[in-house]
């Protein structure tokens, strides 16, 4: 790798030298991680830390490592770096939230707060998580615990929110040309790392708690089986709830996928009105509603609109 950008991560290490922040340090090292990695330079780099040999080359190789490393595991070299160095990475999870960033829901926030083994520099990491397009990792920032106040987020279980960042920053990874925000590269080391380091991981789309939290189910007749419908559609993204998603469920899905009852086509418009005020009562969601509504009974007896494995479900009904 070129000696210039060398010689400016030394200096940069110098500042940390006298800054004595494991926090800055890691964001640091993460910005670093991210820039090698996207210039191909990561191996060079750390050959060149290795064989330079000064303090500020083995904090920056430390540093990097301790985004990689599990917590419990001593800093490489930590016996010749300054006794602040071994607490990077050697956090505790305090809590975690977990809500919509917007009012419909399109991106929601996975927010987990740390403090590290001696009670200093509390921090948090908050990772937005786009929904319209699966649940991909699309920004992530490091924050304060007071950047929390005003978002309205409910708290929920840290291995959950964990497994759920991780599962949304794997996704992108599998995502060929997925949008994101340009900052989110530099952050993603440090955010990966915390998830990782979280215990009772709980991986692969953990149930979301909105579901369980609905109780305004319509006493009318059909309501549960319309309902059980409705949740197979959300799916594991129950915060998304869009003007164009409820026109897609109310005109599209339904009419393709679902076989309902004459009861459960009568009482869908009220579980969906009920739906939509447990998930923030957004008027334009409620007007879609009244506009699609009417539609449902006419669009569910045409045949011509069911997919595939609604017909096929339909001959195996019995007579």
């Amino acid at each position: 790798m070129s000696m210039t950008a060398f010689d400016t991560a030394i200096t940069q290490a110098r500042d940390l030298l006298r800054w004595r922040s494991p926090l800055r340090t890691e964001l640091w090292a993460a910005r670093l991680a991210a820039a090698l990695e996207e210039a191909g330079e990561a191996e060079a780099f750390s050959r060149q830390a290795a064989e330079d040999g000064r303090l500020e080359a083995r904090l920056a190789v430390a540093a990097m490592a301790a985004l990689d490393r599990p917590a419990e595991d001593p800093v490489e070299g930590e016996g010749e770096l300054p006794g602040w160095v071994r607490r990077m990475g050697r956090v505790t999870c305090d809590g975690a939230w977990y809500g919509k960033a917007d009012p419909y829901g399109e991106q929601v926030l996975a927010v987990l707060a740390f403090r590290y083994e001696n009670g200093k520099e509390p921090h948090i990491v908050v990772t937005g998580i786009d929904q319209p397009h699966g649940g991909l990792a699309v920004d992530a920032l490091v924050e304060e615990l007071k950047f929390l106040d005003d978002l309205g987020l409910r708290e929920a279980e840290p291995g959950v929110v964990a497994g759920r960042i991780l599962d949304a920053f794997e996704l992108g990874d599998r995502l060929m040309g997925a949008e994101m925000a340009e900052t989110l590269p530099a952050i993603r080391p440090l955010a990966v790392s915390r998830a990782r380091s979280v215990p009772g991981l709980v991986r692969g789309g953990a149930p979301d708690g909105a579901k369980a939290a609905f109780q305004e189910l319509p006493e009318l007749p059909g309501a549960e089986e319309a309902f059980g419908k409705l949740t197979e559609f959300v799916g594991d993204r129950p915060l998304w709830w869009s003007p164009g998603r409820v026109r897609q469920f109310l005109t599209s899905w339904l009419p393709r996928e679902a076989i309902l009852s004459q009861e459960a086509i009568e009482a869908m418009p009220e579980v969906v009105r009920a739906w939509t005020r447990h998930c923030g009562d957004q008027p334009a969601v409620l007007r879609q509603i009244d506009e699609d509504a009417p539609r449902l009974p006419a669009l569910m007896a045409d045949d011509s609109l069911a997919g595939l494995g609604k017909r096929l479900a339909q001959q195996n009904l019995p007579d």
